[in-house]
């Protein structure tokens, strides 16, 4: 990484960091990743996030803890489409499994100068009988107590959640603490609902997937709407379980929260990569557009030039001066994706035609497809106008237009007004696309 580079990550922090100042994070801990070697990194990267003023919430989850006690003191169990079938006989060792895990945690993160507090917060209720199976003691979030939470986040309290939940009479049940995550989140309108699991991600050759779902170049899923999540789900119903979290995150972001990231715990440093980079390194699930274009405004002028300037230098853009792109910028649409602009493009009319111009895209974000979205959006807007054609100038870029839609033409085809600025020393192809016949 060169100095520029170190610069860029440096602003990308500080950006971020007063962004989510007095934001509501909360973070499932799968219990592998607890005991991962790694694990008091974690915990630090954990305080971090608390002592930048973001209010952090904990799930940890205990399930191979349960496991493990249960087997010590000979207590046996059932499972039914991975969910635990919890005896009488069973919760008083659930319980000791559960508390166990929040009060290890809550020591590691006292060792990193963090305040925090196990309580009993949850209102739950029988899971009751399923398809004639009986889950016995296994329960379901009913409502969480908001009020005692909130307070311990106003004093800097880092809250935490065992996997237990009692009912109004005080009957302790086994709740999934995934559920309990995504409740959790929906009730406080959490800004993000974290599930640090311990295993890799999504990879899509071993899926079904509905259509535009976005991948990383190493072939995983990197984000889902709601609606492309709920697809996925009904496609791969024989995936139910390794699909737990999709199906969670989905159900939360129903609920309300905005954004859910399913990150794979066992790579070091992962939760604070999620989170201070733009592009992020594992899987989201978001219910509001995570990525938008909107029409440009003048003070995006200082980041569209950023954009464009390498393009000028190697002569695929011509310059354009601040001063220029001010008066212009009407003509022009921003791709911003979580608060940074990656991406510009312009649409010029003249009469019924219109020229697609000024296309340009940060290239460390080329495998989004950014300007395929943008040059999309771009032909959309020329047809809501009402335009018959389309006509866009190159010197280096012929094969991506004529993979949009667009055919080879001529400077005598361009509208008068254009073709009397058009360079000759420049030697642009014209290429055109006739919308009336899409």
């Amino acid at each position: 990484m060169n100095l520029q580079e170190h610069v860029e990550l440096i602003r990308e922090v500080f950006y971020y960091l007063r962004r989510f100042r007095g934001a509501t994070f909360v973070v499932k801990v799968d219990y592998r990743a607890l005991q991962a070697p790694h694990a008091p990194l974690l915990v630090r990267d954990i305080a971090l996030l608390r002592q930048a003023g973001i209010n952090v919430i904990l799930v940890p989850g205990a399930k191979e803890r349960i496991d493990e006690i249960c087997r010590q003191y000979g207590i046996s169990w059932e499972e039914k489409d991975g969910v635990r079938i919890s005896p009488e006989e069973a919760m008083p060792f659930i319980e000791m499994a559960a508390f166990d895990v929040s009060t290890r945690l809550m020591t590691a993160l006292a060792g990193e100068g963090i305040h925090a507090v196990v309580g009993n917060w949850v209102r739950a209720r029988s899971l009751g009988v399923i398809d004639g199976v009986d889950f016995l003691r296994t329960g379901r979030v009913d409502r969480v107590n908001i009020e005692p939470v909130v307070k311990l986040l106003h004093d800097e309290i880092v809250p935490i959640f065992p996997c237990v939940g009692w009912n109004a009479q005080g009957k302790p049940y086994n709740i999934s603490s995934n559920e309990l995550a995504g409740t959790i989140a929906a009730q406080l309108s959490a800004e993000k609902l974290f599930y640090l699991i311990d295993r890799p991600g999504y990879r899509a050759a071993d899926l079904l997937l509905p259509e535009g779902v976005v991948l990383t170049e190493e072939g995983y899923i990197s984000r889902l709407t709601v609606e492309q999540a709920e697809a996925l789900l009904e496609m791969n119903p024989g995936s139910r379980s390794h699909l737990e979290h999709i199906a969670h995150a989905a159900r939360a972001c129903r609920a309300g929260v905005d954004r859910v990231h399913i990150l794979n715990a066992m790579i070091d440093g992962v939760l604070l990569k999620e989170i201070f980079s733009n592009l992020g390194v594992g899987t989201m699930i978001h219910r509001n557009e995570f990525e938008s274009i909107r029409p440009m405004r003048e003070e995006d002028v200082p980041a569209v030039l950023r954009l464009m300037d390498p393009l000028i230098r190697e002569g695929v853009l011509l310059p354009r001066s601040a001063d220029q792109l001010r008066n212009e910028y009407q003509n022009f649409y921003v791709y911003e994706l979580d608060g940074s602009i990656y991406g510009c493009g312009a649409l010029y009319i003249y009469g019924k035609e219109g020229e697609v111009a000024g296309l340009a895209m940060d290239s460390t974000v080329r495998h989004l497809g950014i300007g395929r979205r943008l040059t999309t959006f771009l032909i959309d807007q020329a047809r809501k106008a009402g335009l018959t054609r389309l006509f866009a100038l190159t010197t280096q870029a012929s094969d991506w237009f004529e993979q949009m839609g667009f055919s080879l033409s001529s400077p005598e085809e361009l509208p008068p007004e254009r073709r009397r600025r058009y360079l000759p020393s420049r030697n642009s192809r014209v290429y055109v696309k006739d919308l009336d016949h899409d």
